[in-house]
């Protein structure tokens, strides 16, 4: 054989060897024959006949999209900025393929303006205290229309909330005077349940003279053990007291 014959043999080598491709196992090849679809191929090694068979590759790992941070109005009428993130991957690589130009940047759009949308219907307190709630009802409404793209949204989290500088100071009065309530609260309830048990004690004692003398024995011996000079008078020796003068000035006017 002459070099020419080397020559094309060379050449059909060449593009025959150029059909061969490597398929990661997070990746599927979606394969087109003279421009029409014909199947999905992967993962390992794969052949493509060469000049009639093309592919594209689609990824199954899940992508994480940040969805940027937009103002959006409440519905009490409170500007805010709101910035969120996106979980989804590809489940038909068919779809993902042929039904969209751009997977990403479809994602991305509809997430952005379903977070406008969503949140636009609720209140700000509701906002700060049912966000679970609220990012699955953001992610329920991109899946529904994702889904005929062949993309499952798996998780819709709003990270970060900004509010006006006028309205975070509003919210500080606010949870410092609840901070106050509590406080007031639990102290009074505190002297009221002291008030109790000083009464049940005082009933107590009252049938039973003894306890008192035995707590102020108690009384007495707790503050000797601070080493100082207070002189204590007990309830019961003024009571005699009173007592022994009475008698004095009874004899004094008898007399």
């Amino acid at each position: 054989m002459d070099i020419a014959t080397y020559y094309v043999l060379g050449v059909i080598v060449v593009i025959l060897a150029s059909g061969i491709r490597v398929i990661k196992e997070y990746e599927r090849s979606v394969v087109f024959f003279l421009g029409k679809q014909t199947a999905v191929r992967g993962p390992g090694l794969i052949y493509l006949i060469p000049i009639f068979e093309k592919m594209v590759k689609v990824s199954f790992r899940t992508v994480t999209m940040g969805i940027p941070s937009q103002k959006i109005i409440t519905k009490d009428n409170v500007s805010i900025d709101i910035a969120a993130v996106a979980y989804y991957h590809v489940v038909d690589p068919r779809k993902a393929v042929i039904a969209i130009e751009d997977v990403f940047s479809a994602v991305n759009q509809i997430s952005q303006t379903t977070v406008r949308n969503v949140v636009g219907q609720f209140m700000l307190d509701q906002l700060l205290s049912q966000t679970a709630d609220i990012n699955d009802q953001i992610k329920n409404v991109i899946d529904s229309h994702t889904e005929p793209w062949g993309v499952q949204v798996t998780a819709v989290e709003i990270k970060d909330i900004t509010l006006p500088d006028n309205m975070q100071r509003a919210m500080a009065k606010e949870a410092e005077a609840e901070r106050e309530r509590r406080a007031k609260i639990v102290a009074a309830q505190g002297e009221f349940q002291a008030a109790e048990k000083l009464g049940q004690a005082a009933d107590i004692i009252a049938l039973h003279p003894v306890a008192l003398q035995l707590r102020t024995l108690q009384t007495m011996a707790e503050i000797s053990a601070e080493k100082n000079s207070t002189i204590i008078f007990p309830a019961q020796f003024m009571t005699t007291l009173k007592d022994v003068l009475e008698t004095v000035r009874a004899d004094n006017l008898g007399k």
